[in-house]
Formats: structure tokens, sequence, C-alpha cells
């Protein structure tokens, strides 16, 4: 497949959904069957779609890779000292609850590009209201070894579901500052 992929926007109905394929069916039937449902509700998902070789650049809405956020809490007993250190119980955290790339498309960074994108609008809403982690729930090993490399930690319950304190995340958008 050659093109583009422009950044990720907000699901609409306008999007193509049909011929996702990530490989991973449950990730698959959640984006055509609940996601529009649950849209501005339960989560937010951010789509990503394939800018189209030609003579006129347009921009395709058949979606390449998607994320959902959702807002959330985790448990003191789950969250490492350096998250639950000061704050009430439970934790206020974004959840990164779904996240994956098209077959097709994999392999070419577009997984890490849409975690940025993530870790940009959690950092934006930490600006609006109280956030203190971004919390994922890895669907299996392989996954939560992807997070890993994004910054993420395990957390001491279970080592599918790993956190990235927001300090941690201004530190993956911005590495050169200090600080």
């Amino acid at each position: 497949m050659s093109g583009r992929v422009a950044a990720p926007e907000t699901l609409t109905p306008r999007h193509d959904l049909t011929a996702f394929r990530s490989g991973e069916p449950v990730l698959d039937d959640w984006l055509r069957m609940r996601a529009a449902r649950n849209e501005g509700k339960a989560t937010r998902t951010y789509v990503a779609c394939l800018h189209e070789k030609g003579g006129q650049v347009e921009q395709s809405t058949r979606v390449v890779g998607f994320y959902s956020l959702a807002v959330g809490s985790v448990a003191h007993e789950i969250a490492p000292g350096s998250i639950r250190r000061n704050m009430p119980d439970p934790v206020p955290v974004m959840i990164l609850a779904r996240l994956a790339v098209d077959q097709s498309m994999q392999g070419r960074g577009i997984g890490k590009a849409l975690v940025r994108d993530a870790l940009l609008r959690t950092a934006q809403a930490a600006g609006i209201a109280g956030i203190r982690a971004i919390l994922v729930h890895a669907l299996h090993e392989r996954a939560a070894a992807f997070y890993t490399g994004c910054g993420f930690h395990p957390s001491s319950v279970s080592p599918l579901t790993l956190l990235l304190r927001m300090e941690e995340v201004q530190q993956y958008l911005h590495p050169q500052r200090t600080g």
C-alpha cells in the first residue's frame, strides 16, 4: 500500500472501517461494532487514514490505525509508589483503552506514532484536569513489550497492566528538555 498516513483525527461516520484487519479480532470487532457507539461517551477514538498517491492528493477515509482514550482511575495497590505518592485513592489516570494498526501497515512506526499522539492528547487533558498517569491493559506479552518500548512500566499486580507517569509523558514528548 502506497501513500502517507495522515495525523489521527476523531472517528466519524465517514471513516471506512470495513477493511481494517490488525490481526487481533477482538480489536477489529470493537472498532467496527462498538467504537462509534461509545464515541464521546465511554471513549474517544482517533483514527489514522491513508493519503493516497495520485494526480491529486486526497485523504482516504480508509482507516489504517486507531486508538481509544478513556478517563479512569487506578487503585493504590496497583499503582507504583511514584504514581500513588501524595495522591488520592484511587489515582486519576487516562486509559489508553485500545490501539491497533492494520496488518498492511504494520512495522512502519504507525503504532509508536499513535502512542505519541495519545500522549500528546493526554498531556493536553492533564492541563485541564488532574491526571497522574496514562494506563494501558496490554492484550498479551507482545503488546506489553511494545508499550515497554514506548516507556511504560509494568505494574506490580500484572505485567500486562502498564503505566506512564505524566512527568515521563513530558520527557517522552520533549526529550531535549531537562528537569
